[in-house]
């Protein structure tokens, strides 16, 4: 079988947790190099994969296929745009990009070069959200009204790191909104308005570090809330629906596995620990029943799966770039909505 060549593009902490671990499990890739100033740590994590100093170290390699970029996000569009034109696929790790036009600039090349581009929105294969998806596809809850996600995290100093810095693509909603703005636009589209509540919470935050915002569509609000000053969680799902509702404590545990050290390819990968297990209740006239659901398994190596399947044998792209695109949107138009303290409709 033909692999594909990889270079990674930055080693902190979105490299060395989301993307090594799983290009160096998985047998359709093999990472040929790493542009990172820390040698050392890289070679210690990743053996003898050859260490850069320059993307165009990467750039110039005809080996190397694919680059997946983890710099921070202001780097995005410049190292993408390079890469796109040097013939390269390309990872970009989320948010895509800081500004729509970026996004769209970089998606003409991508079909102009055709080049697959994509965006690692990796958390469309949670546990609790694959769990949310497939009980929507099957009915369970019947017509949505309410869509409720909270990403919260207790977090109270602000740690000297570029996400909480001001600069292009810093902050909260851009961090952990992306996310939850990706989720919610796989499952019910582009919402017909925005209202957003967006700024810093903590003293000191140079940034923002909470966001609370609802995307209207007809008879549907979905509303994604995170706090970094929750010492206690509360729900992290709840949705409901004219026939039920599903309500859903603790989060994936991928993240947390990963930094310990485990690799994707363990027993039980993604596996939920029973306790949180999402309670699901049904009306059916008179008729209240609660039901206990077993999560589904979480899988971010599915991402990486089904971009081999793209780059190989053409299939489409796990998340397309126009998919990351409109993430962007929506962030923009509640930055907007949040400084003019509006409801704005989109077109």
């Amino acid at each position: 079988m033909r692999k594909i060549n990889v270079g990674l593009v930055g080693y902190g902490f979105s490299g060395t947790t989301f993307h090594s671990p799983f290009i160096t499990a998985l047998e359709e890739f093999e990472l040929k190099k790493v542009v990172s100033s820390k040698k050392d740590l890289v070679q210690k994590d990743l053996g003898d994969v050859e260490v850069v100093s320059r993307l165009e170290d990467v750039l110039e390699d005809v080996q190397i296929d694919l680059v997946v970029i983890t710099t921070p996000s202001g780097m995005h569009f410049e190292m993408a745009k390079q890469s796109l034109l040097a013939g390269k696929h390309v990872i970009l790790e989320k948010p895509m990009v800081v500004e729509t036009w970026e996004a769209e600039e970089l998606i003409k090349i991508a079909e102009e070069k055709n080049q697959l581009l994509s965006v690692y929105h990796n958390r469309r294969w949670d546990n609790d959200f694959l769990t949310v998806k497939k009980l929507m596809n099957d009915r369970v809850l019947g017509e949505i009204n309410t869509y409720q996600v909270h990403f919260d995290r207790y977090r109270p100093v602000v740690r000297d790191r570029w996400r909480e810095k001001q600069g292009p693509g810093s902050g909260m909603l851009y961090d952990l909104g992306s996310h939850l703005i990706d989720q919610a636009l796989n499952l019910f589209g582009m919402p017909q308005f925005v209202s957003a509540d967006v700024f810093a919470q903590r003293e000191n935050a140079e940034t923002d570090d909470y966001f609370h915002i609802t995307l209207g569509y007809e008879k549907l609000r979905v509303i994604l809330h995170s706090g970094s000053v929750v010492p206690s969680n509360g729900p992290r799902f709840q949705v409901h629906g004219n026939k039920g509702s599903f309500i859903k404590y603790g989060i994936d545990g991928q993240e947390a596995a990963l930094i310990d050290g485990k690799k994707p390819t363990d027993n039980n990968w993604g596996v939920d620990q029973p306790q949180y297990y999402g309670k699901l209740f049904t009306v059916e006239g008179e008729i209240e029943k609660q039901d206990t659901i077993e999560t589904i398994p979480g899988s971010y190596t599915t991402y990486y799966k089904k971009i081999a399947e793209s780059i190989l044998h053409g299939k489409n792209a796990p998340v397309t770039a126009y998919e990351g695109l409109l993430v962007i949107k929506i962030i923009e138009t509640a930055l907007k909505s949040s400084l003019e303290k509006k409801v704005i409709f989109l077109d």
